[in-house]
C-alpha cells in the first residue's frame, strides 16, 4: 500500500473523520445515559425523602421517637425497599437508622453520619458503598431534625460499565470497518481516473486520435475529460500544422537549392564559358540566393512572432505617417509594374505598437497588392479613425481570389496559383506574417475579394485615447483626396471588388 497515494490519504482522512464522529457519538450516549440514570435516582431520593419529612412534620410535639420509628418502618420500609434512612434530632441524637437492605447492596453501619448540620437539601455519593444520599433539614413541632435517605447506585454504575465495555469493543470495530470501507470507496471513486491515466499512457505523437472516455457524471471528472480531449484536439491540430509547415518549408527550400546546385554543376563541367554566359549563370544563382534569403527571412520572422519576440520597443506610432513613408518606398516597385498607388485621405491615427512590425504589415500588403494587379491598375491605401478603432485599409483592382480560397489565404505557404506565385517570387508567407503581427498587436483583419475585380482587406486596431492632432498631409507624388474608403471607391466603380483580401504571396 502506497502511503503517499491519493486513495490512502483520502481513506485516512475519511477514517479519521468517521472515527471522530463515532467517538463523539459514543461519548454523548454515555454522558446522556449517565445523566438520565442519576436524574432518576435523584428523583427517587426526593420522593422518598419527602415521605420521611412528612412523617416528622405530622408528628405532634409531645410524640415519642418510637412513634416516628414505627411510622417510618410502616410507610417507608427501608430494608424491604433497599434504601438507607437515618433520622437525627439535632444536635446529635440518632432517632432512626435503617438496617441491612434485602439485596445487601450496601452496609448501613458503614455509612458515616455527617458531623455538621446542613442548611439546605444536599446530595452526596458514598463511593465505597455505591450509595447516593440526600440530606435534608426538617424543622418540626417536636424539634429540629436532619434526614439522610440513600439509594444504591450500583445498578446505574453496572449499566454504565457495560456501556463502556460495549463502546470499547464497538468503536475500534467501527473505525476498522470505516477505514476498510473508506479505502474501498475512494478506490472505487478513483477508478475513472485510473482509466483516464491508462488511456493517456497509450497516447503518443503517432496516436493523437485517441480520446479519453467522457463520464457523464456532471462533476469535475467529466469536465476534466472534456478539457483534456479538447487539449488533445488542439495538440493534434498544432502538430499537423507544424508537420505541414516543415514539409512545405523543406519543399520551398529544396527548389532554389536544386537550381543553385544545377547551375554550379554546369559551371564545373563546362571548361569554356564566355563572359556573357558566365554572367547569366551567376545571375541565375543570385536570383535563387535572393529567393532563399527572402524565404529564410520570412521563416525567421514567423518563428519570432510565434515565440512572442518583437523587434524593438513598443511606442506610439502615427499610422498615417508610417503608411505614407512606406508607400513612397514601394513606389519604385509599383512603377516597374505600371501600377498606381493612390493614397486616399490619410488621417492621423496613433496606435501603440512596434514600428518595424507595423511597417512590415503595410509592406507585405502593398507588395501583395502590386504583384497581383495588372499593368494600369490601382492600389488604394487609406488610414482613418472610427468610433472605437483605428483602421488601415488596402484595396486593389487586381485579379482577386476565388471564394473557396479565402479561408486559407493566411495559411503558411498557401498560394492560390502555385505556378504564378512561384514565378512571381512569392513563398506564401507574406499574409501569414501579417496575420501574426496583427495578433501580437491585438488587431483584427477582415478579408473580402472578387475574381477579376480586385481585392480589399482592412486591419482594425483597438482605439487608444488620443489628444487632438493636425491631419497628416501626403506627398505630392500621390493623389491626396478625402472621401469614401478604398473599399467604397472600389465598390462604386465598374471594376470594383467586393471587400476582400489580396491574393497571397
Amino acid at each position: 500500500m502506497n502511503h503517499r497515494s491519493l486513495a490512502f490519504r483520502l481513506g485516512a482522512w475519511y477514517t479519521l473523520l468517521l472515527g471522530t464522529v463515532f467517538v463523539l457519538v459514543g461519548t454523548g450516549v454515555f454522558v446522556g445515559l449517565q445523566h438520565y440514570l442519576r436524574s432518576n435516582v435523584r428523583d427517587t431520593l426526593s420522593r422518598r425523602s419527602a415521605q420521611v419529612e412528612q412523617i416528622i412534620l405530622q408528628a405532634p410535639a409531645e410524640a415519642a421517637d418510637a412513634a416516628i420509628v414505627r411510622e417510618i418502618n410502616t410507610r417507608v420500609a427501608p430494608e424491604f425497599n433497599n434504601r438507607f434512612v437515618l433520622v437525627m434530632r439535632l444536635p446529635a441524637k440518632v432517632v432512626y437508622r435503617s438496617g441491612m437492605p434485602a439485596d445487601r447492596s450496601f452496609d448501613p453501619s458503614a455509612v458515616s453520619i455527617l458531623s455538621h448540620a446542613v442548611q439546605a437539601p444536599a446530595i452526596t455519593i458514598v463511593g465505597d458503598q455505591s450509595l447516593m444520599v440526600r440530606t435534608t433539614p426538617v424543622h418540626a413541632a417536636s424539634g429540629d431534625y436532619q434526614v439522610e435517605l440513600g439509594v444504591s447506585i450500583a445498578p446505574t454504575v453496572a449499566v454504565l460499565d457495560r456501556l463502556l465495555d460495549l463502546l470499547a469493543l464497538l468503536l475500534p470495530a467501527l473505525i476498522v470497518c470505516a477505514a476498510g470501507g473508506g479505502y474501498w470507496l475512494v478506490s472505487w471513486a478513483l477508478r475513472p481516473v485510473d482509466r483516464l491515466s491508462q488511456t493517456a499512457e497509450q497516447m503518443s505523437l503517432q496516436n493523437l486520435e485517441l480520446r479519453l472516455p467522457v463520464l457523464r457524471s456532471g462533476d469535475a471528472l467529466e469536465r476534466l475529460s472534456i478539457s483534456f480531449n479538447t487539449m488533445l484536439g488542439r495538440l493534434r491540430d498544432s502538430l499537423q500544422t507544424s508537420r505541414r509547415f516543415l514539409a512545405d518549408a523543406s519543399h520551398e527550400l529544396r527548389t532554389p537549392l536544386t537550381v543553385i546546385k544545377g547551375e554550379l554543376e554546369e559551371l564545373t563541367r563546362e571548361s569554356r564559358l564566355t563572359e556573357c554566359d558566365l554572367r547569366e549563370r551567376i545571375g541565375s544563382v543570385l536570383e535563387e540566393v535572393a529567393r532563399l534569403e527572402h524565404l529564410v527571412s520570412g521563416l525567421l520572422a514567423l518563428s519570432r512572432l510565434d515565440a512572442g519576440v518583437t523587434q524593438g520597443n513598443w511606442s506610439d506610432v502615427d499610422l498615417a505617417e508610417l503608411a505614407l513613408s512606406t508607400a513612397e518606398h514601394m513606389q519604385l516597385m509599383a512603377e516597374d509594374r505600371a501600377v498606381r498607388i493612390d493614397v486616399v485621405g490619410l488621417q492621423r491615427t496613433v496606435i501603440r505598437g512596434d514600428r518595424a512590425r507595423l511597417k512590415q504589415i503595410i509592406v507585405n500588403l502593398l507588395d501583395n497588392a502590386i504583384r497581383f494587379t495588372r499593368p494600369g491598375g490601382t492600389v488604394w491605401l487609406r488610414t482613418f479613425a472610427e468610433e472605437m478603432d483605428d483602421v488601415l485599409e488596402v484595396a486593389d483592382t487586381g485579379v482577386g481570389i476565388p471564394p473557396s480560397a479565402i479561408a486559407n489565404v493566411f495559411d503558411r505557404f498557401f498560394r492560390v496559383d502555385e505556378a504564378r506565385s512561384r514565378d512571381d517570387g512569392g513563398a506564401g508567407l507574406g499574409l501569414a506574417i501579417v496575420k501574426s503581427i496583427c495578433l501580437t498587436h491585438g488587431a483584427e483583419i477582415e478579408v473580402h475579394s472578387r475574381l477579376e475585380r480586385g481585392s480589399c482587406f482592412r486591419v482594425t486596431f483597438p482605439r487608444r485615447p488620443l489628444a487632438p492632432a493636425p491631419r497628416t498631409h501626403c506627398s505630392s507624388q500621390f493623389v491626396n483626396a478625402t472621401g469614401p474608403s478604398a473599399s467604397d471607391r472600389l465598390a462604386d466603380s465598374a471594376d470594383a471588388p467586393t471587400p476582400g483580401v489580396t491574393q497571397k504571396a
